[in-house]
């Protein structure tokens, strides 16, 4: 487990050292959230990471994912030299453990969590040597992606002021402040800002209740930055958004606490997803009804 735990973030690293957030979409095919081929689920949390992280690397095109199980069901083949990716299922295990007790007659077992990580493999759809017709991308998506990001800031009911030339979230009055849109070069730049500012908002005691506390290894302002950094990338993934890096000055302390500690890029990543799926599901509140955000965990996903 301590294996995966660094080999995933040493990925993490590796990426960051070039100065490529790992988080960033590196494709916009109607929706950029990673998902998988056959069950069109999307991945979740660090899987996200990773797999963008391939893309970058290899330049995939497609954020479609299968096993090498689905795509023999398929009855397709991968191209010679093809290596798959590692992705994990991560998830809390209940076991029973032997306690100490005095009273006479007392159960003598007592449940407790443990982490339970597992690693898989899965594919690119552009590692394969075909793919069935069926599974052709549309020419189009089916909403715009400024029309989603606006029904997303619409939706979380924050309160939105434009004014100025900084954004930020205030917890004091539980606030999101905006330049003007006219100051930004591109829409895409301005919904970007906003939904990272979305993320922080999402911290609020009232909400997620994500206090701005210090971590091992990891200053505050740091970890509720690569939180929002990470929370906001998903967020313009499922909008088919190009992301963008708000805070770059944060790199290297991002860089120095995750060579300190391997399960920090999990725990933010996790917070990240967290706040992503809370933002969402004011826009979708019956359960599932977006199928972005659908949980995939484990093999076959």
């Amino acid at each position: 487990m301590k294996d995966l735990y660094a080999a995933v973030t040493d990925r993490i690293i590796a990426a960051l050292e070039k100065g490529v957030p790992p988080w960033v979409c590196p494709w916009q095919n109607g929706s950029g959230t990673p998902t998988n081929l056959v069950t069109g689920k999307a991945y979740r949390g660090i899987n996200i990471v990773m797999l963008m992280v391939e893309a970058m690397e290899f330049h995939y095109t497609d954020s479609r994912w299968l096993t090498f199980r689905q795509a023999s069901e398929l009855g397709v083949r991968l191209r010679r030299g093809e290596h798959g990716t590692k992705i994990v299922f991560y998830r809390m295990r209940e076991i029973n453990s032997i306690r100490d007790v005095s009273d006479a007659g007392a159960d003598d077992t007592a449940a407790r969590r443990i982490p339970l990580l597992k690693s898989y493999t899965v594919f690119n759809v552009n590692q394969l040597e075909s793919l069935p017709e069926r599974f052709a991308l549309c020419a189009t998506p089916t909403w715009q992606p400024i029309d989603e990001a606006e029904k997303i800031l619409s939706a979380s009911g924050a309160s939105i002021f434009h004014g100025g030339n900084s954004a930020f979230y205030r917890p004091s009055d539980d606030i999101i402040q905006l330049p003007p849109v006219v100051c930004f070069a591109l829409a895409d730049d301005y919904y970007a800002t906003a939904l990272h500012e979305l993320v922080h908002w999402t911290s609020h005691p009232r909400r997620l209740n994500r206090p701005l506390v210090p971590r091992t290894h990891i200053e505050a302002y740091a970890y509720e930055e690569i939180v929002a950094e990470m929370g906001a990338a998903f967020l313009c993934a499922h909008c088919g958004l190009p992301g963008r890096l708000e805070h770059a000055t944060y790199i290297d302390d991002w860089l120095d606490s995750l060579r300190s500690d391997k399960r920090l890029i999990f725990v933010a990543a996790g917070a990240a997803q967290k706040a992503a799926d809370f933002v969402l599901s004011t826009a979708y509140p019956v359960p599932c009804a977006d199928p972005v955000t659908a949980i995939v965990e484990g093999e076959g996903a």
